[in-house]
């Protein structure tokens, strides 16, 4: 077996030479259940509330369409800057495209993902702290891969620091937002214990065209937005800019984290301003060469899960750079090379009183370079690989600095570098028509824990008409970060350890993909994840802890009532176990056993109403307790239910009165951990289109 493990190369041509499952464009031919994609508005696709128009609507935009394809020549096509990825469907895939992004009122990433089955989002508020808290099925945020246009946009850093921050993308340059599991681990890391969220970009179309709005609300919000796209010949782009600010200060119960002297949330604000911008360029009829840029500045208190007063602060500062040559090598779309050079920079810098004469700071500077290589190649009819390979270099500087007599010692400059190499392919082999398999493939080899071979497949069956099954199962290691091998923590005085191991383990799903009638549609998914070796702090230093199994039900029912009526459910059961060490048998903490979401939404002549209902059965308190005799850590918070409208009343054709009216029964809850909701919220803004 372990000879298997070292020959990826003969893997991969046995991969070739027994294709295992079908071409994406031809699953199903002669079926009556559809690709996931094909379908309209399926439970798979998290376009939650999106109406499409009334007979008697009149198009907002009728000069898209006819836009999109060059006048002077019809064999010059201008390619999108983020596609849909080409991914196998042995496991569910959830899209949030940007129409119901505005809906909901997002403001981050975060407020995306946290409409989607299977995400526990634990944030303060609006902007807010990125960490207390993503989980996905029950994995942690560094435990999921995050893309942006299919380029991997997580740095080597794992900690408090903030390897993946969801506010620094600008909402209004994000086209879809793509959700995914199983065997696209094999396309785009082995540390995808949770999943792949692939965030795609706006690119420019049609005749240039200028979006721009401002909101203001409750907790001193103030939001501005301004984007501006189009095409010229065979030239796309795109170019946005957001600044943002909310002060997130307002009263909270006594026993609340960062609870002030005066009775308010303290150390919660956020400040930030984010730019982006693309530039597709057509070549010719067969070359395309796509630029993107993200940049982001932003200034914002620390509230860390819990903590009784925390008055840290952290600057980020950060630049993703990503270029693309897609090249078609053969007729249509058969065989494609696209090949990506990245460059990322996180600039992470806290700093912060310790008591009333001492100071302290820690510097994690990360620069990663990325290049990547995939091929799409549609080799027969039944048979569809994709394949290439992934090269990155990361360079980590950590630099920490404490006046504290104590931790003087601590004090160090470091500045260390990991290369990782990965050669990856999936093929897709359509056995018959309602058959087909996924088989996967990833061989890795790092410059810090050497080689190791990382395997996935998966099943798809259409039962008959209206009902099909899938499973998926999916190998994965999760190296630590450098800044838990080699940098001391200065905010928790937590020290690095340089002899952790990888957490290694397996991930796996079965479902059911369900067309109860012509408007109702459904998915049930069982997941699961064994994890070993996890990390954890013990006594101060980082360390292996344990074992952690995570199972549980993920079910996705929409239904289309009337054409300008909608509404979803999505329902998770988490149940992520700790199974040895000091907390066996505990429920990990901040992640809720249940967690459900429901929506119904109206959208007619420009006009919208959008009334969404969430659950929380309560996460353990896994970090802080008061202090009062019976309560523990173990305790969990009390269980909510909020309620969340949102609407869209039209001025005229190109201008549009928004408002968002959040937590509207007042209730102000336990998020997690000791922070709690600030009530009843609200926002208000307008939006215009030139």
């Amino acid at each position: 077996m372990n000879k298997i493990f070292l020959l990826p190369v003969s893997l991969l041509s046995l991969l070739v030479a027994f294709p295992v499952v079908a071409a994406e464009n031809e699953y199903d031919k002669n079926s009556d259940i559809l690709n996931l994609k094909e379908i309209e508005l399926p439970a798979t696709n998290a376009e939650l509330l999106t109406q499409q128009p009334a007979e008697n609507e009149v198009e907002q935009e009728p000069e898209l369409e006819e836009d999109l394809t060059p006048v002077n020549d019809a064999d010059i096509f201008i390619e999108v800057i983020g596609e849909k990825d080409v991914i196998p469907e042995s496991t569910p895939t959830y899209v949030i495209e940007k129409e119901e992004i505005q809906k909901q009122g997002a403001t981050s990433v975060a407020d995306v993902l946290k409409r989607m089955p299977g995400f526990a989002i634990n944030d303060v508020g609006h902007g807010a702290d990125i960490h207390t808290g993503t989980y996905y099925r029950g994995a942690s945020i560094n435990q999921s891969v995050f893309l942006i246009n299919g380029r991997q946009i997580n740095t080597n850093i794992s900690t408090y620091h903030g390897g993946t921050d969801l506010n620094s993308i600008p909402i209004e340059a994000i086209e879809r937002v793509e959700l995914y599991s199983g065997t696209a681990s094999s396309l785009y890391g082995s540390s995808a214990f949770g999943g792949v969220v692939n965030i795609i970009t706006k690119a420019g179309y049609g005749k240039p065209k200028l979006n721009a709005s401002a909101e203001f609300g409750s907790l001193n919000l103030n939001n501005q937005q301004v984007t501006y796209g189009g095409s010229a010949n065979n030239v796309k782009y795109n170019f946005s800019f957001e600044r943002f600010f909310i002060d997130n200060r307002y009263s909270v119960p006594v026993g609340a984290a960062n609870r002030d002297s005066q009775g308010f949330l303290s150390n919660a604000d956020t400040a930030t301003s984010t730019y982006f911008g693309s530039i597709g360029v057509d070549l010719d009829s067969k070359n395309s060469l796509n630029l993107d840029v993200t940049a982001l500045s932003s200034r914002r208190g620390l509230i860390y899960f819990g903590f009784p007063l925390q008055r840290d602060r952290l600057d980020h500062d950060g630049l993703n750079i990503g270029l693309s040559w897609k090249t078609r090598l053969g007729k249509g779309e058969n065989s494609n090379l696209t090949t990506t050079l990245g460059y990322n920079r996180d600039y992470f810098s806290t700093y912060g009183p310790t008591g009333a004469t001492f100071y302290r700071t820690g510097v994690l500077d990360t620069q990663q370079f990325k290049t990547r290589i995939d091929h799409e190649w549609k080799m027969t009819t039944n048979n569809q690989l994709r394949w290439g390979l992934d090269l990155k270099n990361t360079d980590l500087i950590g630099d920490v600095l404490s006046t504290n007599p104590s931790l003087i010692a601590k004090n160090e400059k470091e500045d260390r570098s990991v290369f990782n190499t990965a050669l990856f392919a999936v093929n897709t082999w359509k056995i018959n028509d309602a058959l087909q398999a996924d088989l996967g493939v990833r061989q890795n080899f790092d410059s810090q824990f050497g080689s190791y071979f990382n395997p996935s497949f998966g099943l798809r069956y259409a039962v008959n008409p209206a009902v099909a099954v899938r499973g998926s199962w999916a190998g994965a290691q999760r190296n630590p970060g450098l800044d838990q091998l080699y940098v001391f923590d200065t905010v928790h005085n937590w020290n690095p350890n340089p002899d952790l191991k990888p957490e290694t383990g397996s991930t796996w799903t079965a479902g059911v993909d369900v067309k109860l009638s012509q408007n109702l549609l459904g998915q049930f998914t069982y997941f699961g994840n064994s994890l070993d070796n996890r990390l954890g702090v013990i006594n101060g230093k980082w360390e292996n802890i344990g074992l952690v199994d995570t199972n549980g039900l993920e079910a996705a029912l929409q239904l289309k009532i009337a054409r300008e009526w909608s509404t979803f459910l999505n329902y998770t059961y988490t149940d992520a176990q700790i199974k040895t060490g000091t907390e066996k048998g505990l429920q990990l903490g901040l992640i809720p056993y249940s967690l459900l979401q429901t929506g119904i939404g109206y959208q007619n002549n420009g006009w919208q109403a959008n009334l969404y209902a969430t659950y929380n059965s309560g996460s353990r308190r896994s970090i802080f307790s008061r202090n009062i005799p019976g309560e523990r850590s173990t305790d969990f918070a009390p269980s909510f239910f909020n309620l969340d409208f949102s609407g869209r009343i039209p001025v005229n054709k190109n201008l549009g009165l928004t408002f968002y009216l959040e937590n509207i029964l007042g209730e102000q809850y336990e998020r997690v951990n000791r922070i709690y909701s600030p009530g009843f919220t609200f926002r208000v803004g307008l939006t215009s289109s030139l």
